[in-house]
């Protein structure tokens, strides 16, 4: 049986939405500057740009980093992914969620491992990086559902949990391999939010990811990760530029 990180180990718990009974969900500022021109560009709250951020209506400097890719026909065909999508869309603020980025993204569905490796031109890596990695081998993760974070609140993930292998969590094992710092958030971005939520709907969300906060989505073997760049946080032009082998 597989051994995949505990919520103990990982900082889903400590980085989540705080919501209030009664309250609103109100849209960060980090996601009005990043996310909300890419998806409600005409929203009144859209911040364009800000002195000292490199944002200009939700665009940037080209970015590379790498990820562990999200095959989108294996999550399709989960049925409780299909579950989870279906209670989304027949939620109350169904109609505050972007809908039509979904088949924009199909294909570029991930959870980042090493960000911000360089910008305007890709990383190189060097070949005792790429010996390294294939000696990791094939690692296997789970992926759990919802999430919503106290940072780009108005972005919902679904959660990667890694492979535990002799004690080590294995995407901690890539970075440190790398030489780039340890994380323990590994979240995939799924849906957005085109509007602030209103108490009801609020409560409608939190109810969804309480519900779905330890069930399984889907479990992945993870053979190769992606060397991905892009030029926006949602990588709406966002290009492979090599799928590094783990095995």
């Amino acid at each position: 049986m597989e051994a995949f990180c505990p919520d103990s180990e990982l900082g889903y718990d400590r980085s989540r939405t705080r919501f209030v009974d009664g309250e609103q969900l109100l849209l960060d500022e980090a996601y009005r500057l990043a996310h909300l021109p890419l998806v409600a560009p005409h929203h009144p709250d859209v911040i364009p740009s800000r002195s000292g951020k490199d944002y200009r209506m939700g665009r940037h400097e080209r970015a590379f980093s790498l990820v562990l890719p999200i095959p989108p026909d294996v999550l399709e065909k989960s049925a409780a992914y299909r579950e989870l999508d279906g209670e989304l869309r027949r939620s109350p603020f169904a109609h505050k969620i972007a809908w039509d980025l979904l088949p924009k993204r199909r294909e570029k569905l991930h959870a980042t491992i090493c960000g911000a490796l360089s910008n305007d031109v890709p990383c190189i890596f060097l070949d005792r990086d790429r010996i390294a990695l294939k000696r990791l081998g094939r690692l296997r993760v789970e992926i759990r559902g919802l999430f919503s974070g106290n940072i780009n609140v108005g972005r919902l993930y679904l959660r990667v949990y890694p492979e535990c292998r002799d004690g080590t969590n294995l995407l901690r094992k890539v970075q440190r391999t790398l030489g780039r710092p340890e994380t323990d958030l590994y979240l995939v971005g799924l849906y957005n939010l085109t509007d602030h939520l209103s108490a009801v709907e609020a409560g409608a969300l939190h109810e969804i990811i309480k519900r779905w906060w330890d069930r399984p989505v889907l479990t992945l073997d993870v053979t190769s990760l992606w060397h991905l760049g892009a030029s926006d946080d949602l990588v709406l032009d966002g290009t492979v530029e090599e799928a590094l082998p783990l095995e």
